[in-house]
């Protein structure tokens, strides 16, 4: 039997519920203030296809934000929720923001209904955590989370670039279709990593501002190597990112390329520890490939060589085919 539940009902405002998962992956979803009742539907239906892409998973879900007020804060909810899953896992938890965001010139911050939060204190509630991390923002001047988030073992997606894009930010509508599109796997794995669907809903939201004449208002930002910069969109080509910022610094889209939501059949014949050893030896691997300009052919091949053994002896025991 799945898990599956809305922190206040399964979007039909259910009795309060929160599942921690230490052996599972765990899809928080936040549903900020509407603000206006225009935007009150479209954040249900994004809530509502992350919920999908849960159940498909099998995933643990929590929402806040959806139904008639608690008698507790929306952003006290959020920290006793985040609370409940921060104990040690190889199964990533998911956290996604939905709504609008504000910026004064100095501080972003989440809009809920109540107190809104700012980047600096989501950074606190989240340190605990103790398993791999995505946070995907996608509000109006949501690029300072990127900022503070940024970290080892996470992977931050924010709806734009800075605090000063506050215009209503439509990433969020494309990602929530892209996590299970099929039409965003570009390795043709028969799986969609968070890599993908980010450049997917980019592409979805130019198209939007390009069909529709206007000036684009929000450009999305990816980050999963903690140098706190972010990668746009445009900067990859297919699945790896052919531009860096200065000082040499690794390239972001490696670690998100590796999660993903709804596993094909395939990976989910992998155990969770041997995935977590695969996924660390394919960053090892790639480390290692960027570095082959600069070493000896006999070096490079001396580097590469047990990963490249190790990789295949993992696959051969777990019965999974490369």
């Amino acid at each position: 039997m799945k898990h599956i539940c809305l922190s206040f009902g399964l979007l039909l405002f259910g009795s309060p519920c929160v599942l921690a998962a230490e052996s599972r992956p765990a899809v928080l979803v936040v549903v900020g203030a509407e603000g206006s009742k225009e935007y009150a539907e479209p954040f249900r239906q994004w809530a509502g296809r992350w919920q999908k892409a849960a159940e498909q998973a099998n995933a643990d879900f929590t929402a806040i934000g959806l139904p008639e007020k608690n008698e507790k804060a929306d952003c006290e909810l959020l920290q006793e929720a985040i609370g409940t899953l921060h104990s040690p896992s190889t199964e990533p938890l998911w956290l996604v923001l939905i709504g609008h965001g504000t910026y004064d010139g100095k501080t972003a911050k989440f809009n809920l209904r109540g107190p809104d939060f700012t980047p600096a204190e989501l950074a606190v509630w989240l340190k605990p955590i103790e398993r791999p991390l995505a946070v995907i923002d996608c509000t109006s001047s949501s690029g300072p989370f990127l900022n503070q988030l940024s970290g080892d073992n996470r992977v931050v997606v924010t709806a734009v670039r800075s605090g000063s894009e506050f215009n209503y930010a439509r990433f969020g509508d494309y990602i929530s279709s892209a996590i299970t599109d099929s039409k965003a796997d570009l390795d043709k794995d028969d799986q969609v990593s968070l890599l993908e669907a980010f450049l997917l809903a980019s592409a979805g939201v130019r198209e939007f501002y390009a069909g529709d004449g206007r000036l684009a208002t929000e450009h999305a930002l990816i980050d999963d190597n903690g140098d706190k910069l972010g990668t746009p969109a445009d900067w990859f080509k297919g699945l790896r990112a052919i531009k860096s910022a200065k000082d040499g610094v690794s390239l972001d889209g490696l670690r998100a390329g590796q999660f993903v939501l709804v596993r094909s059949a395939r990976e989910q014949q992998l155990p969770p520890d041997k995935r977590a050893r695969r996924d660390e030896l394919e960053l090892q691997l790639a480390a290692t490939r960027q570095q082959k300009s600069t070493l000896p052919e006999d070096r490079y091949l001396a580097k590469i060589e047990p990963i490249l053994i190790e990789l295949a002896k993992l696959y051969e025991s777990a019965g999974s085919p490369k």
